[in-house]
C-alpha cells in the first residue's frame, strides 16, 4: 500500500533539511524527506561552509545572500548552536588594476545595503597581519562569516523531527509519476509514497530527479577540492576568500572548480595549486603540515544562480537547487515554506524561476 504524505522533499542536505524544518514549524502538514544516502554524505558535508555575501554579484544576488546571512542569529535561537561566526570577509587582490573592479563592486553592493570596503595594502595588513605583503589590497565586509555544516544540518533535522517530520535515508528514488493530481514516488527500499506536493532538493542529483518528471533542469556538477592543515595556533580571524580557520585550529583551503561529473577523487595537480595559493596569501602556511584532502561535488545552475520555486508546467512540483546552499539555506527554507503554505513569498522569486532558461533560449535576457 502506498504511504500518503502531504509534502515529499527529495534530498536531506542543507537545503532540503532547511525546507523541511521551516515547513514543519507550522505543524500543518505531514512531511517526509527522502534521501539516497545519509545527511552530510554529499555536498553539505564536503564544504568550507562560508556564509559569504560581499562579492556575490550582480547586486540582487548579493542582496539575497545578505538577507540569508542576517537570518542566522535568529535561526540559532530556534534550532541551537550551529557555530555561526560573523568573522568578516576579506577577498585579497594582488594587482593594482583590480582596484577599479573592487570600487565598482562596492558601489553596486551599496545600492542594496551591502557595505563593502576597498582596502589598500596597509589597511588589509592592519586587519590581518599574517597576509602577504605582496597583496595590493582587498575588498572587505563585516557581514561575511562561516558555520559548522555538520551541526547546521544535524540541528535542522533534529528540529524537524521534533515537529514530526519523517526521514527516509539510504533510500534512492527510482521513479516519480504524477497521477490523478498526486505524485507517486517509487523508492528502492521502502516502496511507494504518494504526495500532494513534491520538492526536488537533491543537489548534484537534481537533474536526474527532474528527468523522472520529464523536465530538463540546467545544472552541472562541479568538483571542489579542499586541503586541511594540522591544528595550528590562532593564525587569522577573518574568513578569507579561499580559506578559513576552524575552532580547533585546522585551516581549510580550497578554491578549485572542475567539471568532471560526480567524481570525488582528489588530484595532485589541484592539491599543489591550492597549496601554492594558500602560501601566496599567507606565507606562514608554508610551514604547516597537511593532514588530509577531500573533495565535494557542487551543483551549479548553468547561469550560476539559484533555481527556486514552483515548476510552472507541473502543479505542486517545486525546485530548490543552488550553489552556496550553506549561505542561502535559512532564506530558501523560509521562502519555500511561505510558498507551499501560503501560496506567496515575502521576496519575489521571479528571478529564480526555472522559466528563465526558457526565456533565454528564446532570445530574452533575464537581468
Amino acid at each position: 500500500m502506498d504511504k500518503y504524505v502531504d509534502i515529499a522533499i527529495i534530498g536531506s542536505g542543507v537545503v532540503g533539511s532547511s525546507i523541511a524544518y521551516h515547513l514543519s514549524e507550522s505543524r500543518q502538514k505531514e512531511i517526509i524527506v527522502i534521501d539516497k544516502g545519509f545527511p552530510l554524505s554529499g555536498t553539505s558535508g564536503s564544504t568550507q561552509a562560508w556564509v559569504w555575501v560581499h562579492n556575490k554579484s550582480p547586486s540582487w544576488y548579493g542582496e539575497l545572500s545578505m538577507y540569508s546571512a542576517e537570518l542566522y542569529p535568529f535561526l540559532e535561537k530556534k534550532i541551537g548552536d550551529v557555530e555561526y561566526k560573523r568573522t568578516g570577509g576579506i577577498a585579497p587582490f594582488f594587482d593594482e588594476e583590480d582596484r577599479e573592479k573592487a570600487l565598482k563592486l562596492a558601489e553596486k553592493q551599496a545600492e542594496v545595503g551591502i557595505k563593502v570596503e576597498v582596502l589598500n595594502r596597509n589597511q588589509v595588513l592592519e586587519k590581518e597581519p599574517v597576509l602577504s605583503s605582496k597583496i595590493a589590497g582587498a575588498t572587505y565586509s563585516s557581514i561575511d562569516g562561516n558555520v559548522n555544516p555538520f551541526r547546521l544540518v544535524e540541528l535542522y533535522i533534529k528540529a524537524a523531527k521534533k515537529n514530526d517530520v519523517k526521514f527516509s535515508f539510504y533510500n534512492p528514488v527510482i521513479d516519480i509519476k504524477k497521477e490523478s493530481g498526486f505524485f507517486r514516488i517509487t523508492t528502492k527500499n521502502e516502496g511507494t509514497y504518494t504526495a500532494e506536493k513534491i520538492i526536488l532538493a537533491g543537489g548534484p542529483w537534481t537533474k536526474e530527479l527532474g528527468s523522472f518528471l520529464g523536465i530538463d533542469i540546467p545544472v552541472k556538477q562541479v568538483r571542489g577540492q579542499i586541503l586541511v592543515t594540522e591544528p595550528l595556533a590562532p593564525l587569522f580571524r577573518h574568513t578569507i576568500a579561499g580559506m578559513r580557520q576552524t575552532d580547533n585550529g585546522e585551516v581549510l583551503i580550497g578554491y578549485s572548480k572542475e567539471e568532471v561529473g560526480y567524481d570525488r577523487r582528489t588530484t595532485m595537480e589541484v592539491i599543489q595549486d591550492t597549496a601554492k595559493m594558500a602560501v601566496d596569501y599567507i606565507p606562514a602556511l608554508a610551514n604547516a603540515n597537511l593532514v588530509r584532502s577531500f573533495s565535494g561535488v557542487r551543483v551549479i545552475p548553468e547561469d550560476g544562480f539559484p533555481i527556486v520555486g514552483e515548476i510552472s508546467n507541473i502543479k505542486n512540483a517545486y525546485l530548490a537547487v543552488m550553489h552556496s546552499g550553506v549561505t542561502l539555506s535559512p532564506l530558501v527554507g523560509t521562502l519555500m515554506a511561505e510558498l507551499l503554505l501560503e501560496g506567496e513569498t515575502s521576496i519575489d522569486l521571479g528571478r529564480l524561476s526555472l522559466d528563465r532558461f526558457e526565456k533565454k533560449s528564446n532570445g530574452a535576457v533575464v537581468q
